[in-house]
């Protein structure tokens, strides 16, 4: 053999080794079936499953993690998130950050809490608005481009609401500040425009809100962003409460449901029907009370927010964990504050292996990712965590995540 290309073959050789990983696997959680394997080999090259099972040999080479002693399963997904979005405990105000904090800090604020999340085991989510001017695209990409540690993420870059975002009452002097955040649409071709407009602008996702002031969309107005949505290949997302609003929300077209806490039954059935996802946003009643959310500190809506949860549930609807988490609690991070949101379906009574599919293969389903992310399976992106305790038998165990990898690199251990 020519010396020069034996010196070629060992100094790439290093690489492609040092790509090869083998994991063994105590107790590896199936979160579609609810169940687990033993004492299973998972080979991971290029940061996707090559291989995996009991009698997979170790490659030559490989480096060998040895989680023979842990319960290890897919990452967690997170459908509901404001990554770049945080407010101290108090009095509650969606427009506080417009006059304190513009994109380059809140992609700052988001790159922090992006580290945070992936560290507690959460290797994908989706960020669903109130990003500044884009800066949940950009953290995006920064991720993507390996500058910054972080989940996969969806973003939906700017909420499309009637006139008016989400506020209320603005004085017509201050002008239509909250367009920092929002796109106003208020007819089917203004729907339109503003769904290319997000996606030219980098967003992968798309999210409407539906109900904020008296004027509710229509059913139609629903269609034509789920079909310019549809058409662009993302999935569409609406904030709504219930009632009318709701059912126009389901009819036409939406693919899920964001916070939904006035639900019937009746609506309940009609999502079922329909295929619609409810990410519920279960808040706990103490991230209501640091919001100062009414007298009560917000217990009587989380005891709501719980019982729809559980009708949901009942009846059949498919169910995604989201969190919403904006307010920044003191002594917790972002990743240990989406954890808080098990409490809610705890106390519905959901067993959890039913929490650990919708943390896992549901959301991978709603975000289009079956087959890429979601499972640990031969050709499956590889995000991977792993926990001492067995979460089938108490979901808290997720707290203890001791494990993560994402894409194949080890982030955590």
């Amino acid at each position: 053999m020519p010396k020069r290309i034996l010196i070629a073959l060992l100094l790439f050789s290093g690489p492609l080794f040092a790509q090869t990983k083998a994991i063994r696997a105590g107790h590896l959680i199936d979160p579609a079936s609810g169940t687990v394997a033993d004492n299973q080999v998972i080979v991971v090259q290029g940061g996707k499953i090559t291989a995996v099972g009991a009698n997979v040999p170790v490659p030559a080479g490989a480096e060998v993690i040895d989680l023979s002693n842990a319960w290890v399963m897919p990452g967690l997904m997170d459908a509901h998130t404001h990554i770049t979005y945080g407010v101290a405990p108090g009095p509650f105000a969606l427009i506080d950050n417009y006059l304190s904090e513009g994109s380059g800090l809140r992609a700052l604020h988001g790159a922090r809490n992006a580290k945070d999340v992936l560290e507690a085991g959460f290797t994908a989510v989706k960020d669903i608005g109130n990003d500044a001017n884009y800066a949940a695209v950009d953290l995006r990409r920064a991720i993507e481009r390996g500058w910054v540690p972080g989940p996969s993420m969806l973003t939906t870059g700017k909420i499309i609401a009637a006139f008016g975002g989400q506020s209320n009452g603005v004085p017509p002097e201050l002008g239509p500040y909250w367009r920092f955040e929002y796109i106003d649409a208020d007819t089917p071709d203004e729907i339109r425009k503003a769904v290319r407009q997000n996606i030219y602008y980098g967003a992968n996702a798309i999210k409407l809100v539906a109900d904020n002031n008296r004027y509710v969309y229509s059913e139609a107005e629903i269609r034509a962003a789920a079909e310019e949505a549809h058409a662009a290949g993302v999935t569409l997302a609406v904030h709504v409460q219930g009632g009318q609003a709701a059912r126009n929300v389901i009819l036409g077209g939406a693919d899920s449901i964001e916070h939904g806490f006035g639900l019937s039954d009746e609506l309940l059935t009609l999502m079922k029907e329909k295929g619609t996802v409810l990410a519920g946003t279960e808040f706990p009643a103490a991230h209501f009370k640091a919001m100062q959310y009414g007298a009560d500190g917000g217990a009587k809506l989380a005891a709501q927010i719980v019982d729809r949860l559980r009708r949901a549930y009942r009846i059949g609807v498919k169910l995604v964990f989201s969190t919403d988490t904006v307010v920044e609690l003191p002594g917790e991070n972002r990743g240990e504050m989406a954890l808080d949101y098990l409490d809610g379906w705890i106390k519905a009574g959901i067993p959890p292996k039913d929490i650990l599919k919708c943390m896992t293969t549901n959301v991978a389903e709603l975000f289009q990712w079956k087959g890429k992310r979601g499972a640990i399976a031969t050709g499956e992106a590889a995000d991977i965590i792993a926990m001492p305790a067995n979460p089938l038998e108490n979901i808290q165990a997720l707290r203890k995540v001791q494990f993560v990898m994402k894409d194949g690199k080890i982030v955590k251990k």
